[in-house]
């Protein structure tokens, strides 16, 4: 059982298709209530709404692009909150960093993995840039020092 509040998930698709929805719906508003002026006011807000997005992007590649290849803090809790469907824009947030990849090309199946500085790692495989599965595989623990007898 899930501790996070179940939310309300839509595909590329019908993300893609809402938003070009309300961008249309916005333009048709303006220019009913306001004419010419609404359709202007409706055309900052969706340039405006596409540039926070634009830089949101940015912001996240550029902190991902500062750190080391496949380092996370942890690899435990990276595994703990990743789930099905998350993409990487999502996942480079979670990691604040950019995965090593391992196989696969860009746009197909591919296998991104972060390690900690424990030795464990998260290994992700990515479809279309959504996250498919992943494991987590843990280092083995060192070997206890026997005291002399």
């Amino acid at each position: 059982m899930s501790a996070k509040p179940s939310s309300l998930r839509f595909s590329a698709k019908a993300q893609g298709a809402l938003g070009w929805a309300l961008a249309a719906a916005a333009l048709v508003g303006g220019w009913w209530a306001y004419g010419a002026p609404g359709v202007a006011l409706a055309v900052t807000v969706v340039v405006f709404w596409l540039l926070l997005q634009f830089s949101q992007a940015m912001r996240t590649l550029r902190i991902a692009s500062q750190r080391p290849v496949g380092l996370v803090p942890s690899a435990v809790m990276l595994n703990a909150r990743l789930h099905p469907g998350l993409r990487l824009p999502q996942v480079l947030r979670l990691t604040l960093s950019l995965g090593r990849r391992v196989s696969g090309t860009p746009g197909e199946e591919e296998v991104l993995v972060w390690a900690d500085e424990a030795g464990h790692e998260v290994q992700v495989t990515m479809v279309a840039g959504r996250v498919q599965q992943w494991q987590l595989q843990r280092a083995e623990a060192p070997a206890e020092p026997q005291a002399p007898t």
